[in-house]
């Protein structure tokens, strides 16, 4: 289905699967619910990979830098991601460890912006979702030196071939040392909610001063 926001005879949302008008009740009990309600509806609309989401970083010399990536975890701290340590992404974030991320779901008109800081979580936390990993995945991020240069596509899959040899007596692949997981520990968090004539909702909330505040905002 194909939304024209701009058009004042745009098709009605909520009966194209969005239902209700974002409303400040719905942040009562804080953004998490609502997000993990959101990624639920994407998964029931057959949005394809709803769990990814664009995340942006700054470098060292202060240029932004994005690229989609999935959200492995959802709590009240924030939103995990894993990736490998050297990758361009953890060396952002190792020179300013703060990044945004948004979940863009044109399908059924809602966006999740979140802003915060970010820092590594618990190679406790890692393992345990590396268990969850296929093995072949297991096997592609001990293959891979992320962001690095690499001479051709047989090369790479060369490396491949030869860490499954490697792994190949072994039933519990271990997580290479220099792969894991961040959390992104939102400080900002806005809801977008797309309806017609552009009038669109939009829903800040913001910590402060040690509680979350929420504001609309004009689309």
């Amino acid at each position: 289905m194909r939304v024209n926001y701009g058009s004042p005879d745009a098709p009605d949302l909520a009966a194209a699967g969005v239902p209700g008008e974002l409303d400040e009740s719905w942040l009562a009990d804080g953004w998490e619910p609502v997000l993990r309600r959101w990624l639920a509806d994407a998964v029931s609309a057959s949005v394809v990979e709803p769990n990814a989401m664009v995340l942006a970083t700054i470098d060292a010399a202060g240029h932004p830098a994005s690229r989609t990536v999935l959200c492995k975890g959802v709590s009240p701290r924030g939103i995990v991601f894993y990736t490998n340590y050297s990758s361009d992404k953890a060396r952002h974030l190792a020179a300013n460890p703060y990044a945004s991320a948004t979940f863009a779901w044109p399908l059924i008109a809602r966006q999740v912006t979140l802003r915060g800081s970010v820092v590594k979580v618990d190679r406790a936390v890692t393992e345990e979702y590396w268990r969850t990993r296929p093995r072949g995945s297991q096997l592609g991020a001990w293959a891979s030196e992320q962001s690095r240069p690499v001479d051709s596509r047989s090369a790479l899959e060369s490396r491949l071939d030869v860490v499954t040899e490697r792994f190949s007596g072994v039933e519990d692949i271990p997580p290479p040392p220099d792969w894991g997981g961040f959390e992104l520990q939102p400080s900002v968090v806005e809801f977008w909610q797309g309806r017609q004539n552009r009038l669109h909702n939009r829903l800040r909330m913001t910590w402060l001063d040690d509680r979350w505040t929420v504001a609309r905002l004009q689309p």
